[in-house]
């Protein structure tokens, strides 16, 4: 962009800083639809015609815009309004303040805090099992440009295991605590995960894994094995994948995994006192989707949520 101080401000030069699609880019690129990384899906702001006048009004709308993303991803720029009749004087912040924010929202916005937390499914397996218990469930959105705005704005999808205690077994304990205490909530963001937990032996380590860096074949975000004596064959795995390519997906499956590979042999004959009836059942288990979700009150125009939730599969062996 040829824009300095001294120099006419040309309407080739302000729709740059509307419209460029390519670095450094334009305002409607990174808070309008946009692509990949890019994309708020904000009302995009018009440009204007070869020869036209910049009015107040168009600067303003792009001022206003900027304001708006800035306060989203609590970023700091330094654009201000001007009024009709104004000299219009460079803006020498403008096109670091446009840098900055494209590079928020291509981060995922991970500074923002204007979020609702809402459930969004949950299944619980249909019995006990000896074997593995397996869940998928998913979670649908609009159109692909509000599902990728929906990370990009540093939405989330949480996925909560956990197990229905109560088999009065070692399984309990052990499932337990792969789920509700090593796992608790894990987080799908734009570009990574995280789990609130710790412990239990890190077996699979995908959290580098996020919305942007999913397929259509299913990704592990993380698989933890047991370190309970006696259960270390025992495991929870969670996988993700879309339904496209990340510039066209408009569905996100969770799938988890829970693997009982170990026996219990506590019970024998004639050792029936304090030893549950049958030990070597796991208990069911339960897969508890959650959305994190941006809202519009810091900047955006309205709240960026998905369309429904299914239950996919679930089954036991």
């Amino acid at each position: 962009m040829a824009y300095s101080a001294g120099d006419a401000i040309l309407d080739d030069e302000y729709n740059a800083f509307v419209g460029n699609s390519s670095s450094p880019f334009g305002y409607n690129h990174f808070a309008g639809a946009g692509s990949g990384e890019y994309g708020l899906n904000q009302a995009s702001i018009a440009t204007v015609s070869a020869g036209d006048t910049i009015a107040a009004s168009s600067w303003n709308a792009l001022f206003t815009g900027l304001d708006n993303i800035a306060n989203h991803t609590n970023d700091s720029i330094t654009s201000s309004s001007v009024s009709a009749g104004d000299a219009i004087a460079i803006r020498s912040a403008l096109v670091a303040d446009l840098a900055s924010l494209a590079a928020e929202v291509a981060a995922g916005s991970v500074n923002a805090t204007a979020f609702d937390t809402t459930a969004v499914g949950s299944s619980t397996s249909g019995s006990t099992y000896n074997g593995s218990a397996t869940i998928e469930r998913s979670v649908t959105f609009a159109n692909n440009n509000t599902m990728r705005a929906f990370f990009n704005g540093g939405g989330k999808i949480r996925v909560d295991p956990s197990c229905v205690t109560g088999i009065d077994g070692l399984k309990d304990t052990v499932f337990n605590d792969l789920t509700v205490t090593a796992i608790g909530n894990l987080d799908i963001k734009a570009h990574a995960s995280t789990r609130s937990g710790s412990g239990e032996t890190l077996t699979t380590n995908g959290l580098a894994n996020g919305f942007h860096n999913l397929g259509t074949s299913y990704t592990t975000i993380i698989k933890l094995t047991s370190d309970n004596s006696g259960y270390t064959s025992n495991t929870v795995e969670i996988f993700a994948k879309l339904n496209a390519a990340v510039g066209s997906a408009t569905v996100i499956t969770i799938k988890c995994v829970f693997t009982d590979a170990a026996g219990d042999d506590t019970f024998t004959s004639g050792n029936t006192d304090g030893v549950a009836a049958n030990p070597n059942e796991s208990p069911k288990m339960v897969l508890a989707l959650i959305e994190v979700s941006p809202n519009d009150t810091q900047g955006l125009a309205a709240d960026i949520k998905s369309a429904s939730n299914a239950e996919v599969s679930n089954s036991v062996s």
